[in-house]
């Protein structure tokens, strides 16, 4: 049975890529693929890269947005080989496989790779739990993408076989990206309402609150309690969505 964990990649611009990806994925028993906007899709070029992974390619599913893609999913790790400037919580690759593989034993989990020329922006990495570094030599930190997806496959492919003992026990589920995005979108509202926040100059306020609460990891019970302390502090906000 397929490693339950699925591959995004966001703003693909070389079809071949995608293909390697897929032929990476099916050397490391992964099977679900998800491509956010992809620049060349169905193509004879992914095809030909694939070498055989015919299956991962057809099944695939091609999405208008990261929300899209991640819908269903819980811990979400996003890969990157640049760090920023606001810190986020940071693992490597092996490092992030295990807790990935963890997370799935409950669900869905994701690990969200950009596009070629410039990773994942800062609102795609807003949406994962933990920015995923791959170490390079130093001064030449470019890894090809597929070579990128290789490396995370093989670490999850090894710790898939330790990952039931390391499975977190939770009183309910990790709440889904997609109930994580309705409460940022109600909690921005309210925040706007109250004053606390100048939707003209928000600088990095929600990008920080993101990352505090993305790093509590909640879970089901615990967004519907924040999410009834915003309604019951800020009752004329529209909770929007969820």
């Amino acid at each position: 049975m397929p490693i339950p964990v699925r591959i995004v990649l966001v703003d693909t611009s070389h079809p071949g890529n995608i293909g390697a990806v897929a032929r990476a994925m099916k050397n490391m028993d992964l099977a679900e693929l998800a491509l956010v906007r992809p620049q060349s899709f169905p193509s004879e070029e992914a095809r030909a890269r694939a070498a055989g992974a015919d299956d991962i390619l057809a099944s695939a599913v091609v999405c208008g947005s990261l929300e899209e893609a991640l819908a269903g999913c819980g811990f979400v790790a996003g890969a990157s080989a640049r760090l920023r400037s606001l810190p986020w919580p940071l693992m490597t690759a092996r490092e992030a496989a295990a807790k990935v593989t963890a997370e799935a034993a409950g669900g869905t989990a994701a690990v969200v790779f950009g596009s070629e020329r410039v990773g994942l922006s800062n609102e795609d990495l807003a949406r994962c739990h933990v920015l995923l570094h791959i170490p390079t030599a130093p001064g030449f930190s470019s890894l090809n993408l597929a070579m990128a997806v290789q490396v995370v496959a093989y670490e999850l492919l090894l710790a898939s076989d330790t990952a039931p003992s390391l499975a977190p026990v939770r009183e309910k589920p990790l709440a889904s990206a997609g109930e994580m995005e309705h409460f940022y979108v109600h909690l921005e509202r309210a925040l706007v309402a109250r004053g606390f926040l100048n939707p003209d100059n928000p600088r990095h306020l929600m990008r920080r609150l993101r990352r505090l609460f993305n790093r509590a990891e909640l879970d089901t019970n615990e967004i519907n309690i924040l999410r009834g302390i915003l309604s019951a502090l800020a009752p004329d906000v529209p909770p929007g969505p969820g």
